[in-house]
């Protein structure tokens, strides 16, 4: 889906997506952004992430930050799809879009470098030394992003630069790449509190990418049907 033509690519064949793509329902977005390249300009470079992982969340979900009422902080959920919510998790920044209806929003929870002929080298090595190992070493490609906070610090996306704001094509936007997952697995959001809604199957993993997401939905003792649900990319269960 193209953005509107009255808008300045970045880069002829760019392909960002309208603000009008996030004006639907949080889980089919969460869904639907499973595939799509996240692309930020960080000085001459194009830091970029494919998506692998969303949780969705809701304005009647305990688990929200939105059911917690509105605030100054919280304005951007409360804002139209295509709206920027950042705010801190664990001492590190996390990226959030708005959805169709006000407190609807998705949290882009994992992704995976992306390289191309507007992402190369440079930028991975870019992307490592924004989020070394615990050692200061290069992190390895498939863990650079791997967590909502580790996305965050590879591709250099700041609460303070980039909260409740819009995208701009010249250095923040969601591409259209032309993927998509062959599958998708359905399954809880974690990190949820006891008796904030931590049973809800809101977290969408592209199955393709489940041993890099921030926790393997597929992971030795868990059962389709019991712990995961399989879905086609329509979204129709398996």
């Amino acid at each position: 889906m193209p953005a509107e033509p009255t808008l300045s690519l970045p880069w002829p064949g760019a392909r960002p997506l309208p603000d009008t793509f996030f004006d639907r329902d949080a889980q089919l977005l969460a869904r639907e952004l499973l595939g799509r390249v996240i692309r930020h300009r960080v000085g001459t470079l194009w830091l970029s992430a494919r998506i692998i992982e969303t949780e969705a969340y809701y304005l009647v979900d305990k688990g929200s930050h939105a059911s917690l009422g509105y605030t100054e902080k919280r304005k951007a959920l409360f804002a139209d799809g295509g709206h920027i919510y950042m705010y801190y998790a664990r001492g590190g920044d996390s990226l959030n879009f708005s959805a169709q209806g006000p407190g609807n929003a998705v949290l882009i929870k994992s992704g995976h470098p992306w390289i191309d002929a507007i992402s190369g080298a440079d930028s991975l090595a870019a992307m490592q030394r924004n989020n070394p190992d615990n050692l200061g070493r290069p992190r390895a490609p498939e863990r650079l992003c791997a967590g909502q906070t580790l996305l965050c610090k590879a591709l250099g996306l700041k609460v303070k630069d980039w909260d409740a704001r819009r995208f701009d094509l010249q250095r923040l936007f969601v591409e259209d790449v032309g993927e998509q997952p062959h599958s998708i697995i359905q399954c809880a959001r974690l990190g949820i509190p006891q008796g904030r809604d931590e049973h809800l199957p809101y977290r969408f993993v592209d199955a393709q990418y489940a041993r890099h997401c921030t926790r393997n939905p597929l992971r030795r003792g868990h059962v389709e049907g019991r712990d995961y649900r399989l879905l086609s990319v329509s979204g129709a269960e398996r």
